[in-house]
């Protein structure tokens, strides 16, 4: 199963006959890939469940209406077990940006946290979860992030990277995290979910 969010609405590529949600359901060989879009990116759905009968060839099938552009993010937790957040653009986040040339996932999932939270000294601890979101510049680009869990034993003070729109960076606890998810992304739920599933 792929889960794609545009907007924050999602589109569920399934090759599974369980419904799990109130999406319309459309077989993927039937669909017209700009419609979806366009209907999901007006808000004219809520989300759309895509039926497959073969995942992987459909799936690289949908990838080649556009741009992968492909990134790396931590999720961070400290000796609390608090978890590391950014707020940009009005919106609670999770650390992570674009993989550089000749950068493995891991090192870019690392180099982007240090930068973007003044944090230093991460410990890897294990891969979590592939996120993807599609978003419009200069053509229609899907965002492929590799999330990974992290350990930080930061007792320094965290410097956001304002030149990046980050206006704050901190640890929170469960009812903080709780509260920063109502104003977040769906991806970004997504992350936790698998985080807190273990």
């Amino acid at each position: 199963m792929y889960n794609v969010f545009i907007n924050d609405t999602p589109i569920i590529i399934t090759s599974s006959k369980k419904k799990e949600n109130n999406f319309p359901v459309y077989s993927f060989k039937n669909i017209v890939f700009d419609e979806i879009i366009q209907k999901l990116k007006h808000k004219k759905l809520r989300g759309v469940n895509l039926y497959s009968t073969d995942l992987e060839n459909d799936w690289h099938s949908f990838l080649s209406n556009m741009k992968v552009i492909p990134a790396a993010g931590g999720l961070v937790i400290n000796p609390k077990k608090e978890i590391l957040f950014i707020f940009r653009n009005g919106v609670w986040d999770l650390p992570k940006g674009w993989i550089e040339k000749g950068e493995t996932i891991e090192s870019a999932a690392i180099r982007e946290v240090e930068e973007e939270c003044g944090v230093f000294n991460l410990k890897l601890i294990k891969p979590l979860v592939t996120t993807y979101h599609i978003y419009y510049q200069e053509g229609l680009n899907l965002k492929q992030t590799d999330w990974f869990l992290m350990f930080a034993d930061n007792t320094k003070e965290l410097v956001p990277q304002i030149e990046e729109g980050i206006t704050e960076v901190a640890f929170k606890n469960e009812r903080e995290t709780e509260e920063a998810l109502k104003n977040s992304y769906g991806n970004i739920k997504l992350v936790y979910d698998t985080f807190k599933e273990g």
